[in-house]
């Protein structure tokens, strides 16, 4: 069965209101809470952190969850920020609040490496 005229009209306002506001661009607690409600997730498995490189806006969590058999650590290369060694299914979680850069590596083996981006929107 077709849809009526009416029906598509319809769903179309609806597509054009949702469209109409997914311009606005929030204001800055707005997207803070955004970024708070949809936190980001490192793996950490097979001796690599994926994704290598997260891109994020200020004030979003990050969470690392390590899914590998052997421990592992989050430590930012300028110590912003370090984890504990993180065992099987352990997790560490950083917000980041000031765009810029973030590299880290896993401390107990140093040829893991990752980086965070955080980025202001627009």
């Amino acid at each position: 069965m077709l849809p009526t005229k009416a029906a598509l009209l319809g769903a179309a306002g609806v597509i054009a209101l949702l469209l109409a506001g997914a311009s606005e661009s929030p204001s800055a607690g707005e997207a803070a809470v955004q970024a708070a409600a949809n936190p980001a997730a490192v793996k950490i498995d097979n001796f690599n952190f994926t994704p290598p490189t997260l891109v994020v806006t200020p004030g979003t969590t990050v969470t690392w969850t390590n899914d590998d058999d052997s421990p592992h650590s989050v430590r930012e290369k300028d110590g912003k920020f370090k984890s504990a060694a993180l065992d099987t299914d352990d997790t560490f979680s950083q917000t980041f609040a000031a765009p810029g850069e973030y590299e880290y590596f896993c401390s107990i083996h140093p040829r893991m490496v990752g980086k965070i981006i955080v980025k202001t929107g627009g």
